[in-house]
């Protein structure tokens, strides 16, 4: 999987991401005698040794990928989990360990491994023996180590890892400066160029020179070996779902079997709703008739698994699946895969890296082991296509405590008084009035420019952004519209709204107020109530036009905000577009003429620019070069159908709708999609002319075009005709006319 990274068109961002996942690093594992806590005379407390023998006659074995630090381990740390916890824990310790392994329980590998700054931990009153000194390293227990990876043991070396530092700090853990200069005492440094010091034999030697030296002695001395470790885990197969493939298992006597060949495929069965099954299982649990296997059914008496395989099971493989799919006796012919070749192209999100996209590329190469496909990996390129953003709107909603449950209702202070800075007052007309008539609002919300004025804590709430033009809320048309918005009260400068009145803080009914949003750019999504419906911009505005501007928003790989304002500029695009057919008062202005190379120039340049743009998935360059190219037929006049039929087909893949319109237009039988794809011919973009400047005397004056390959004699004679050079002659005679082909003309005077 590592290898295979180097030969696919991934982005760099996505490759580390699988490189990360799968873990891989180089070290060594090393063995260390453990020992129990120090003797009375040791420690000179006086108090009674634990005593656990001279040793303890276990061996910690603990990976590092950095074994020259071995004379700056300060402690271990494992896994609270690791199999030596209830060996090695002192009796002193135990209550605190068992303790401290209830509280680890409770928590996931997620939220052990995320949150950095909470420091756990609990000395289990052994220690590890370091086998070049026979210093005494004291064992802990700590959630930030995970027996899944490794060994399930690190030895801890402070002054060189930030983690380890915090927890020695933390602890009050002396630290040993094993890298002299390059520790300051207060951060970590992971460096491997420090020359070492307090290191025993490997005192004067750089970290990363020593790294080998140490795993030599290791080996020499029996006590350690080299060692690869991946730290990829095996993810759960199953899912406590309807959707998705059932697995061919049946349970008996609490040991699954495989279902026989000629049973398969296995497959869903029909259920009239979907809800968790009796003890929690998923919806196949609920249709005992299907889990439950019958006598009489051989073999496979028993029970029928019933979690699901997960989303990427299939989605691994359904590639291939397309090739051949009405193939009864496999998966895909091979001869069928060999014709086909591996996906050229996947555009999917960044999200499938590690999941996705990582299980198909390991589903491949083991087909591709067992000699059913013919290539290892199954995607040559992958784009990621960039996120669209919405522009949010929204306003603070006003609660009692912060707590989103605990809002300023009518239930909890009917006919009080809302301490809200310009609503209390005693007129019939302001809030507290309001609400003792029992006209209670249910929500509050202020405008973005009052907040500060407010008392009590907020919490910003999404608003529908199709009631928002420019930040400015229509409070009536939300009102009326959305029934959960019926009784609330919005509060602005100047007043506030409250079932379909607006009210001044002069306590009169005023006319409408601007009550203003909070404008926040973020993903477009229906939760954030920012999408926007395709089928209203469609209908407004066709779906070529919306085609076009998703496409003209910006490069794909790049995430864009959406804004409808810019839509109208591709629209009138694609009206100039249809003016060179059709004008709005002669009707028919398209010709059957022969075009003029000028206007073969304009053609073929778009040719060549479209075609390099499709091909690097730069959309939206191509849609500017539409553009220009429409105005230069434009500005040419050009409305020949030998140039725009050829546009059509340059257009179709953006904007098929019009493109296939116009074409029947033209007169054309078939699908313009049947149409040959436009070929670029250089010769049409060669240029034959070129625009000189022309000096008089080291001035440039003015600006001549000139054939390339004319001669000296006829460029002067072309300089000497023009009435600007004539004009700055003032009738004299040039001394010379210096000619520099491709670059200039300079008359002397």
């Amino acid at each position: 999987l590592l290898e295979g990274l180097e030969k696919v068109e991934f982005s760099e961002s996505l490759k580390e991401q699988q490189r990360n996942w799968i873990g891989k690093s180089q070290g060594a594992e090393i063995s260390f005698s453990l020992s129990p806590g120090p003797s009375p005379k040791e420690r000179g407390d006086g108090r009674e040794a634990l005593s656990l023998g001279e040793g303890l006659g276990e061996v910690l074995i603990v990976y590092t990928t950095r074994p020259d630090t071995i004379f700056g381990v300060d402690f271990m740390v494992i896994a609270p989990e690791h199999e030596l916890v209830a060996k090695i824990t002192t009796p002193g310790q135990k209550e605190a360990i068992e303790k401290y392994l209830a509280y680890v329980k409770s928590r996931s590998d997620r939220e052990r491994m995320a949150e950095v700054k909470q420091i756990t931990g609990c000395f289990t009153g052994t220690y590890a023996i370091n086998p070049f000194d026979g210093r005494k390293i004291p064992v802990w227990i700590a959630e930030y180590v995970l027996a899944g990876y490794g060994t399930g043991a690190i030895m801890a070396v402070p002054c060189g890892d930030q983690r380890d530092f915090d927890f020695a700090k933390h602890f009050n853990i002396p630290v040993t400066n094993i890298i002299g200069n390059y520790f300051d005492g207060t951060t970590a440094n992971p460096t491997k160029d420090a020359v070492l010091t307090n290191s025993g034999f490997l005192n004067g030697m750089v970290m990363r020179d020593a790294i080998d030296v140490v795993n030599t002695k290791l080996v020499e001395m029996g006590i350690g070996r080299r060692q690869v470790n991946y730290k990829m885990r095996d993810a759960g197969f199953s899912r406590q779902r309807y959707w998705g493939e059932p697995f061919p298992i049946v349970w008996k006597d609490g040991e699954p079997y495989p279902l026989d060949e000629k049973e398969l495929p296995l497959e869903l069965p029909h259920v009239e709703k979907y809800g968790p099954g009796p003890m929690g299982e998923g919806p196949l649990a609920n249709l005992r008739e299907w889990v439950t296997l019958p006598p009489g059914a051989g073999d496979q008496v028993g029970m029928r698994e019933t979690s699901t395989m997960p989303g990427y099971a299939g989605s691994s493989w359904y590639f291939l699946r397309y090739m051949d799919p009405h193939n009864d006796k496999t998966f895909c012919d091979r001869s069928v895969s060999d014709y086909w070749g591996q996906v050229d192209v996947y555009v999917g999100g960044t999200e499938h890296a590690v999941g996705h996209l990582l299980y198909s590329r390991m589903w491949t190469k083991f087909l591709f082991d067992l000699g059913h496909i013919g290539y290892d990996e199954p995607y040559k390129r992958l784009v990621n296509q960039g996120m669209i953003t919405g522009v949010s709107q929204l306003a603070c909603r006003y609660v009692s405590d912060g707590n989103q449950d605990s809002i300023y209702m009518a239930d909890s202070i009917p006919g009080s008084q809302i301490k809200i800075s310009g609503l209390i007052d005693t007129d019939d007309n302001n809030i507290a009035a309001i609400m003792a008539r029992g006209d209670y609002p249910e929500f509050y919300f202020s405008a973005d420019a009052i907040v500060n004025e407010m008392d009590g804590k907020y919490l910003q709430i999404h608003l529908p952004i199709k009631y928002v033009n420019n930040s400015q809320l229509n409070i009536e048309e939300l009102v009326q519209k959305e029934n959960r918005f019926s009784k609330a009260l919005f509060r602005c400068n100047g007043g506030f709204y409250l079932r379909g009145k607006w009210y001044d803080d002069n306590k009169n009914i005023a006319s409408p107020l601007v009550f203003k949003t909070i404008s926040v750019s973020e993903k477009m999504s229906k939760s954030k109530l920012n999408s926007v419906n395709p089928d209203e911009l469609v209908e407004s505005y066709g779906a070529d036009t919306f085609r076009m501007y998703e496409m003209f928003l910006g490069p794909v790989e790049a995430s864009k905000p959406w804004d409808t304002k810019g839509i109208e500029g591709v629209h009138r695009f694609l009206k100039k577009l249809w003016r060179l057919f059709y004008d709005d008062m002669k009707g028919k202005v398209w010709k059957e003429e022969k075009a003029t190379p000028e206007e073969l120039k304009i053609l073929h340049r778009a040719i060549r620019k479209i075609e390099d743009d499709t091909e690097r998935f730069s959309f939206n360059t191509a849609v500017s070069t539409f553009m220009i190219c429409v105005n230069e037929l434009n500005d040419a006049k050009c409305h020949k159908k030998e140039i725009l039929e050829q546009l059509l087909i340059l257009l179709t893949p953006y904007a098929p709708h019009i493109a296939e319109e116009l074409w029947h237009q033209l007169g054309n039988a078939g699908s313009v999609l049947d149409a040959s794809y436009p070929v670029f011919d250089a010769k049409h973009v060669a240029e034959s002319s070129k625009e000189y400047p022309v000096s008089i005397n080291g001035k440039v004056r003015t600006n001549i075009s000139i054939a390339l390959d004319i001669s000296q004699p006829e460029v002067e004679q072309i300089v000497l005709a023009n009435e600007t050079v004539q004009k700055w002659l003032e009738g004299k005679s040039p001394k010379k006319i210096i000619y520099v082909k491709n670059k200039m003309v300079n008359v002397v005077v």
